[in-house]
């Protein structure tokens, strides 16, 4: 097995050649010896391998004598949910999925009884050295059992709508939904009849192969057809999902695509007026506007690291109702401090039904500087590269953080430059009061970086 399956937050690679059987029954007995679980939760994505993956996890789990609960397919944030509502009874949880990956990538995500994410930093490294090495790890005593929870769907339906307080009234709207052909097609049938709205439907049928676009609604290519559906059908607004359903987008009335983080911005406004004086964490590739609208609402803002491990735990330790992401993962304290975008979803409705005006009317006054968005550069060595942005920027700066690789602020513009956790590149996100600053700074990164940029 290849030690570079294992990533800073979850196992990934191309299936079946490098995580096919062998691979997740390894990892199943490796996870049991490590951990020592009585009990453990197994879910799964439509990719065209996860059954066969899921099948060996749960052989490698159960010939350590651990006992299987199945949930079969669902969605990112439905197995989250069924590790929170169990309270304390699975010791471990695991998903075969490979989130937005495309159709030839396939992986598992682990999390902890508590929901807290075994990645870097957390167990992940242990795990790999374990499931890489020679170490033969005999069977157990016993053979664990395998039960099927096949309810497990209309329960997180019914909890992600009683927790939006929905009352209904939505019988003149007309709404578009694109699955994109992973998972939340699964959960959309049901959700969408309680809805009482006229849902059109894009993509919903599961399909590990994602024949019509790539499941990733952080990439504007991707949201064509959602955005013409919606001109067409004279949408309130359109929402698209990616392939596991832990990250939404949306575009509003006019099909115009809503930057990540002033979705965080509108989330945080909405919860904070139910929790007066709440925390909310949004991550540090963020606008400057997003500190300052959860700053109006009455919260508290926390700048915070990029990824749902940290994120999560962040959120415990500072007892935040919301935290948000650029990439549209949505965290929800309600939901055990997890992603739930369906829920998302319905929080938007609410705002919507309640201000009374276009989506257009409340999203846009939040775009208060000119935002790069995220600029990936190719580099031979990631770590130089920041040395030497930091070393060039340092001198003029108001404040310099290695929260997350570095970011520099100069008061008048703002950059962030991390390091990818899986690739060779390096991210840019960069921010200036206006948009010809902002292309004027983002040239001269580029200059400073092409020594390093490989051809």
């Amino acid at each position: 097995m290849q030690p570079s399956l294992f990533k800073a937050y979850d196992i990934r690679g191309l299936s079946p050649e490098e995580l096919g059987a062998a691979e997740a029954g390894r990892i199943g007995v490796a996870l049991a010896k490590l951990h020592r679980p009585k009990n453990v939760v197994v879910g799964r994505d439509m990719r065209v391998t996860s059954a066969e993956l899921e099948e060996a996890l749960i052989d490698g789990l159960n010939s350590q004598g651990v006992d299987v609960v199945r949930i079969g397919l669902c969605t990112t944030p439905m197995f989250n949910f069924s590790v929170s509502e169990a309270r304390g009874v699975y010791d471990l949880g695991v998903m075969v999925t490979a989130s937005h990956n495309p159709a030839k990538y396939n992986g598992l995500k682990i999390t902890k009884g508590d929901n807290t994410s075994i990645g870097q930093g957390s167990g992940m490294e242990e795990l790999r050295d374990l499931a890489c090495s020679d170490e033969p790890i005999p069977q157990g005593n016993t053979r664990g059992t395998v039960s099927d929870d096949n309810e497990l769907l209309d329960r997180y339906v019914e909890a992600v709508w009683s927790r939006s307080k929905l009352e209904g009234g939505f019988e003149d709207w007309h709404i578009a939904i694109d699955a994109g052909n992973g998972m939340e097609g699964y959960v959309l049938p049901i959700l969408s009849r309680k809805l009482g709205a006229t849902v059109h439907d894009l993509y919903w049928k599961l399909d590990g192969n994602f024949p019509n676009h790539e499941a990733n609604p952080v990439k504007v290519e991707t949201l064509k057809d959602l955005q013409e559906m919606v001109r067409v059908k004279r949408c309130v607004f359109g929402a698209a999902f990616d392939g596991d359903a832990d990250r939404v987008g949306f575009v509003d009335e006019n099909g115009e695509p809503i930057p990540g983080d002033i979705l965080t911005a509108l989330f945080a406004k909405e919860l904070l007026s139910e929790h007066k004086g709440g925390t909310v964490l949004y991550d540090l590739r963020s606008s400057k506007s997003v500190k300052e609208v959860i700053e109006e609402a009455g919260g508290k803002a926390i700048m915070c690291k990029v990824g749902h491990a940290g994120i999560k735990k962040q959120m415990r330790e500072t007892g935040a109702v919301f935290a948000g992401e650029l990439s549209m993962h949505f965290y929800f304290a309600e939901f055990a401090n997890c992603e739930a975008s369906d829920y998302a979803m319905l929080l938007l409705m609410r705002l919507l039904k309640r201000e009374n005006k276009p989506l257009s009317a409340l999203w846009k006054p939040l775009v208060r500087y000119a935002h790069s968005g995220e600029i990936n550069f190719s580099v031979s060595d990631t770590q130089k590269a920041l040395a030497l942005i930091e070393e060039r920027y340092q001198k003029d700066a108001l404040d310099v953080s290695h929260l997350d690789g570095v970011r520099i602020d100069f008061g008048d513009w703002w950059f962030s430059l991390r390091a990818s956790n899986t690739e060779p590149l390096i991210r840019l996100n960069l921010e200036a009061e206006t948009h010809e600053r902002m292309e004027e700074k983002v040239a001269e990164i580029r200059v400073c970086l092409a020594s390093l940029i490989q051809a």
